[in-house]
C-alpha cells in the first residue's frame, strides 16, 4: 500500500520552488539517499496562495556523470554530492470554488520541474554551496487542476472550479545557486548559519538573504567528526528576506502572454519576509521532519500566507 502511494505521488510529480531541500539543517550525511517532501496549507487550516507542493529527491554517486553538472560551481578538494529531483507546486486564490476570475487575488497556477542539483561542503571553512538547474512547465500541462480536484473529492471538500482561469502553458528554465556559512556550533547543541541564494529563470527571479539556527541534538553537516550514525533530534528556525524580480505564478509566463488574469508588475510586493521552523528526527538510516512556514503578502491586494509540510527520507 505504501509503495503504491509513493509510486502514485512520483508519477504525479514527474509531470523550489517553495520546497528548499538543500539547506544545511536538512542535510542527510550520506552519499546515497531518497527523500519525499510534501507541503500543504491544510496543515495550517487554510486553502489559498501556495496550496500544495511535492518534491522527490534522489542523491547518488552515479549522478556525478550528469551533463548538467557542468553548470554547477563545484570547487576541488571538497565534499560534493549530486542529485535529481522532481517537483510540483500549486497556487490558488481564496475563493477557489468560484468559476469566475478572482480580481485582486492571486491567479490559479501550477508548475512541474525536473531538477538537477549539487551540494558542495567545505568542512575546513564551514561553507556550503548549492546549485540547481530545472526544466519544466507552468500551466494546465502541470495538471494542477486534476490533482487538486481529485484530492478535494477524496477528502469531501469543496471542488475547485476556477482552474480554467489559470496561468497558461509556458516553459520553465531555472537556475539557482546558494551559499551558507556556519558562524557558531556550540557543543553540538546549538548552531547559527547565514545564507544567501538567487534564482534566475522563467519561473522566478529573486535574491534571498537569511539566517538560521538549530538547537537540540543537532545535525553537523559542517563537521567531519564521525557522528553521522548518532540519533539526532533538533528544532530549527530560519528567517529570510526575499527581493523579488519576477514571479511567473503571479505575472504569467515569460513567453506566453495569453493568461486570462495576472498580477501587474507594479502590484508585486518587491520585498517578502519568510519564517520557517520545524523539528527534525534522524537516525543512521531514517529522516523525518515536520515543518511550518509563514510568508508576508506577495502583492498589494494579497494577504500573508502559511503552510506546513512533512519530509520522510532514508539512506540507500
Amino acid at each position: 500500500m505504501v509503495l503504491c502511494f509513493l509510486a502514485t505521488m512520483f508519477l504525479q510529480t514527474l509531470i523550489s520552488q517553495k520546497i528548499e531541500n538543500v539547506v544545511s539543517f536538512r542535510d542527510i550525511k550520506s552519499e546515497s539517499y531518497f527523500r519525499f517532501n510534501y507541503d500543504n496549507d491544510f496543515f495550517t487550516a487554510t486553502d489559498k496562495n501556495y496550496t500544495q507542493g511535492y518534491n522527490l529527491e534522489l542523491v547518488a554517486p552515479f549522478f556525478k556523470t550528469n551533463p548538467f553538472n557542468y553548470l554547477f560551481y563545484t570547487p576541488k578538494d571538497v565534499e560534493t554530492r549530486y542529485g535529481l529531483a522532481v517537483e510540483h507546486i500549486g497556487y490558488t486564490p481564496t475563493s477557489f470554488d468560484s468559476p469566475d476570475i478572482q480580481f485582486g487575488d492571486r491567479p490559479f497556477a501550477a508548475a512541474f520541474m525536473l531538477k538537477s542539483f549539487s551540494i558542495t561542503t567545505n568542512l575546513a571553512n564551514k561553507i556550503r554551496f548549492t546549485s540547481a538547474f530545472s526544466l519544466g512547465l507552468i500551466g494546465p500541462g502541470a495538471f494542477g487542476k486534476e490533482m487538486q480536484v481529485a484530492i478535494h473529492k477524496a477528502t469531501g471538500n469543496k471542488i475547485p472550479l476556477g482552474w480554467r482561469n489559470q496561468i497558461k502553458n509556458d516553459i520553465v528554465v531555472q537556475y539557482e545557486i546558494g551559499y551558507e556559512k556556519q558562524l557558531v556550533n556550540y557543543k553540538g547543541l546549538f548552531s547559527l548559519q547565514v545564507n544567501a541564494s538567487t534564482k534566475l529563470g522563467s519561473l522566478f527571479i529573486n535574491v534571498s538573504l537569511g539566517i538560521n539556527t538549530t538547537f537540540g541534538i543537532i545535525n553537523s553537516p559542517f563537521s567531519s567528526s564521525g557522528n553521522s550514525n548518532v540519533f539526532k533530534l533538533f528544532g530549527y528556525a530560519q528567517t529570510l528576506v526575499n527581493f523579488i524580480g519576477y514571479d511567473a505564478t503571479l505575472q504569467g509566463g515569460v513567453f506566453n502572454k495569453q493568461s486570462p488574469y495576472i498580477i501587474a508588475s507594479q502590484d508585486i510586493t518587491p520585498f517578502k519576509g519568510q519564517f520557517n521552523y520545524g523539528i527534525i528526527l534522524k537516525s543512521k538510516t531514517l529522516y523525518f521532519e515536520y515543518a511550518r512556514s509563514l510568508l508576508t503578502k506577495e502583492f498589494k491586494t494579497g494577504s500573508a500566507s502559511k503552510w506546513g509540510g512533512i519530509k520522510i527520507g532514508f539512506t540507500i
